[in-house]
């Protein structure tokens, strides 16, 4: 498992928005030229994107913390801060992405180039030119970046293949990939000796077709034992299944119809797979006692409603009908399969949520406010000003939380809480006296004074 990981959980954070710029343009014989404060980057985004030159999530593995860069703060002279540098995660075909706290798929991908915008950078902060207005014609203020999208995710392969060929370990299942593909898989006599998926390619007349081993079957597979557990995700992107049994074990309890139903109920219990159309390939007939056995299995098996081939990986007996039956099949499903739709770059746009906002009394004298705009301009204000915080409040009040609040009994003093009740902003509320600050020193505000 040294080289091969396909199940990883993920570390992301997107960069945080720049801070705008409070700065007033000077020059000479025009000391107060009127405010040239730029805007704060944008912060970088953490995005994921098939490679189709990476094959295992090794990489992130050990390196599973990753974070985008950050916006630069505006400056004067209207110059707006650099964006912060995007980060481009490279991952497998057939990457499937989750929520690692609710298990949510957030994103299936699949197809060369795909992306997803797993977190999304913070947005800059204004400057004081883009605050400015008739009533505040030199802000003294700007308003702070926001931060980037923080996430865990998990991100999950499943193979993409054609065909998966399922079996008990040692059933001959990489020996048959490699006689029929190009494909060199490691191949011993003791148990479990294939420890990740194999792949070959595998040309039957004109359909070319993909050949992926899934090790590791063992009774109690889909609840967790051996490596099964582990592979039989592997098998939910495959078109056609092909079990290939061994009909020379020496194992005692095992032969071929014992371990058919053993994997059928496997695939069974995993969910998902009843579908699927079956091949039986019977291996190791070069074997005597192989031979007999396989004669006598296949009729069992064709009552079933089976196609069985009778095969051996080591001599390449009966290799040749049963590729052309994998790829009549296999043509079979993509005939039937629904056009896809040309690759195209998949994003998540921040959601801005409702433009309202609620008002909560949590006892006799605490409130709470949640509501999108609330909660971003509480993290776009810069506290230590004065002039900031008069910004905020006229924005509250004209958003009519000031309103709701007396509207729900909050009197002068209250503790009102914007936000989560972990990590929101708490204050002593005090009703404003006007909905515009009387103009002072810059940042400053005659309220809060």
């Amino acid at each position: 498992m040294a080289d091969f990981v396909d199940h990883v959980v993920l570390h992301i954070k997107a960069g945080d928005g720049g801070n705008g710029c409070a700065s007033i343009h000077r020059e000479k014989f025009k000391p107060l030229g009127g405010p040239d404060g730029g805007n704060g980057g944008r912060g970088g985004d953490v995005i994921l994107e098939v490679d189709p030159n990476t094959a295992t999530l090794l990489e992130y593995h050990h390196r599973p913390h990753r974070r985008a860069g950050n916006g630069k703060q505006g400056m004067g002279s209207n110059r707006d801060g650099a964006n912060g540098e995007d980060i481009v995660l490279p991952v497998p075909n057939g990457t499937v992405v989750k929520d690692a706290r609710t298990g949510e798929v957030l994103v299936d991908l699949v197809g060369a180039g795909t992306r997803y915008v797993a977190a999304q950078g913070g947005f800059g902060g204004l400057g004081n030119a883009a605050l400015a207005n008739a009533k505040r014609k030199a802000p003294g203020f700007a308003l702070l970046g926001e931060p980037g999208d923080e996430a865990e995710i998990v991100l999950e392969l499943k193979t993409v293949a054609d065909v998966a060929l399922v079996g008990f370990p040692n059933a001959g299942k990489s020996s048959l990939i490699a006689a029929l593909s190009a494909a060199r898989p490691k191949i011993a006599d003791y148990p479990f000796t294939t420890l990740i998926p194999n792949l070959g390619v595998v040309t039957a007349g004109e359909t070319v077709f993909t050949v992926a081993d899934v090790p590791g079957l063992i009774p109690g597979a889909s609840e967790g034992r051996g490596l099964g557990h582990e592979f039989l995700r592997h098998v939910e992107r495959c078109s056609t299944i092909v079990h290939v049994l061994d009909c020379a074990t020496i194992e005692p309890g095992r032969d071929p119809m014992t371990d058919f139903e053993v994997i059928e109920a496997e695939l069974a219990a995993y969910g998902s797979l009843q579908d699927r159309p079956r091949l039986v390939a019977l291996n190791k007939v070069d074997v005597p006692d192989g031979r007999d056995l396989a004669d006598i299995v296949t009729p069992m098996l064709e009552e079933r409603g089976l196609r069985v081939f009778e095969i051996s990986a080591a001599s390449h007996e009966g290799l040749r009908p049963l590729a052309y039956a994998m790829a009549e099949m296999v043509a079979a499903a993509r005939a039937q399969a629904p056009v896809e739709e040309p690759t195209r770059l998949v994003i998540r746009p921040r959601q801005l949520g409702e433009t309202g906002f609620a008002v909560r009394r949590l006892d006799e004298n605490r409130f709470q406010v949640t509501g999108e705009k609330p909660e971003r301009w509480i993290r776009q204000t810069d506290f230590s000003n004065d002039e900031a915080v008069g910004y905020l409040a006229d924005r509250l009040e004209r958003l009519g939380v000031e309103g709701e609040l007396i509207k729900a009994g909050a009197t002068a003093g209250a503790e009102v809480i914007i936000g989560p009740m972990e990590g929101g902003y708490v204050f002593d509320w005090q009703p404003s006296q006007a909905t515009e600050a009387t103009m002072g020193p810059r940042g400053t505000d005659a309220r809060l004074g």
